[in-house]
């Protein structure tokens, strides 16, 4: 590791003696009633074997901090930085109390034209958060008050306000209750949030259940669909670790299979991501944090489904799925959903997530609708540019808009 290649600062945080500047944009940790503070050091790692090395560090972290979800684990971070990233662009923001690792941001330098750090992951990944060590995070000061920034997320903001002494961070994608929403409620400068991508959540319970919310017609129906499945004896399989790589390469041909002639996301047929799938899949199944299913009728696969899982959550991220079972009337949405209800209820999870997007089939369930935000934050002499950024965002929505309003009017001005 060079000394360009990764930072350290140490930043002395709750009563001992500072052995570094404290930036006057930075919070800082009120003392404690007595004694040395634990001893807080930030580095910025922009080393990618740095990166790679921090996988057991990072993992353990990871079950440490309740708001992660699966696109922040290091299997699927690094996997990315891999097919995705940029070389020398790496900006990951590292947080270590008395040497262990307690807080993460996983950052890149982009330029649009000036700098902007954006998340890692950015594009396929639905959710955005840093890590933050729950054993060390304080209680809110009480009803009515301002919150207080615990000492790790003190120390983060300090490191992070450090890392973007020359560029905006961008933050899009950020689920409601995410652990950098406390970053960005104590950062000491300009800070916008605006709306982001639409996603649709369900309760953790089983099929039966969620048969219950429906309406007494719909309700029939489904279930007049549950019995079809079941009539074709489609038989669902784990895959096992050693086969992910298989399995996704059969996952990504069905999914080509099931939208052709229709208007596919075009990165879900490219080398890359392929890659990307069967490299950090591979990792999360290990881990307990991927789950791919495939599902055979009379012995051959018809239907692949990836499902990602973090604590709290869990989602379905992508599916293939022949289109002959269309023909056969399988509600392949049906059947997905069965299954990941089947699981999640016994799994001590609470949220079902439909992740981003928001597809009419998605709403015959009567989910909950979550709209993640986009966060904006940067040092005073950088405001102009954080403007700038709002306001080309407040463009596109414009143009968005209209679009959409052309489209109900047929194209008629």
């Amino acid at each position: 590791m060079t000394p360009e290649s990764s930072l350290r600062t140490p930043t002395t945080v709750a009563g001992a003696a500072p052995t570094a500047p404290v930036t006057p944009t930075a919070p800082v940790t009120p003392p404690a009633p007595s004694g040395s503070g634990p001893v807080f050091t930030t580095e910025l790692c922009r080393d990618p074997d740095r990166f790679a090395a921090l996988a057991p560090a990072w993992h353990a972290l990871y079950r440490r901090s309740r708001t992660a979800t699966p696109f922040q684990s290091h299997a699927w971070l690094h996997s990315w930085w891999l097919s995705y990233g940029t070389p020398g662009r790496l900006r990951i923001v590292l947080v270590h109390r008395d040497g262990e690792l307690v807080a993460a941001a996983p950052l890149m330098l982009v330029r649009r034209p000036f700098p902007v750090l954006v998340p890692l992951g950015a594009g396929i990944s639905d959710f955005f958060d840093v890590l933050v060590d729950d054993r060390h995070t304080q209680a809110d000061a009480g009803p009515g008050a301002e919150p207080r920034a615990d000492d790790v997320t003190a120390a983060l903001v300090k490191a992070l306000a450090d890392a973007a002494r020359t560029a905006v961070i961008d933050l899009r994608e950020v689920r409601p209750g995410a652990a950098v929403e406390r970053v960005c409620a104590h950062w000491q400068g300009p800070r916008r949030q605006l709306a982001d991508s639409v996603c649709l959540e369900l309760p953790a319970v089983p099929l039966d259940e969620l048969l219950r919310r429906l309406s007494s017609s719909r309700s029939q129906r489904a279930r007049a669909k549950v019995r079809k499945l079941d009539s074709h004896d489609i038989v669902e399989r784990v895959v096992p670790q050693a086969e992910i790589p298989a399995a996704v390469g059969r996952l990504l041909e069905l999914h080509r299979l099931q939208w052709q002639g229709r208007k596919v996301t075009p990165e879900h047929l490219s080398a890359r991501f392929s890659e990307h799938l069967a490299r950090s899949v591979t990792a999360m199944v290990e881990h307990g944090d991927a789950r791919m299913t495939e599902y055979l009728l009379a012995g051959t696969v018809r239907a692949v489904d990836l499902t990602l899982m973090s604590g709290q959550l869990e989602g379905g991220y992508l599916y293939g799925a022949d289109p002959e079972l269309r023909t056969k009337k399988v509600d392949v949405a049906l059947m997905l959903l069965r299954n990941g209800a089947r699981h999640i209820s016994t799994s001590g999870r609470t949220t079902l997530s439909m992740l981003r997007g928001t597809e009419p089939y998605k709403y015959h369930w009567r989910p909950e609708t979550v709209r993640n935000q986009r966060l904006l934050l940067a040092r005073p002499p950088l405001a102009p540019f954080l403007r700038l950024l709002v306001a080309r965002a407040a463009g596109r929505d414009r143009a968005a808009a209209l679009v959409k309003r052309l489209r109900r009017s047929g194209g008629k001005g």
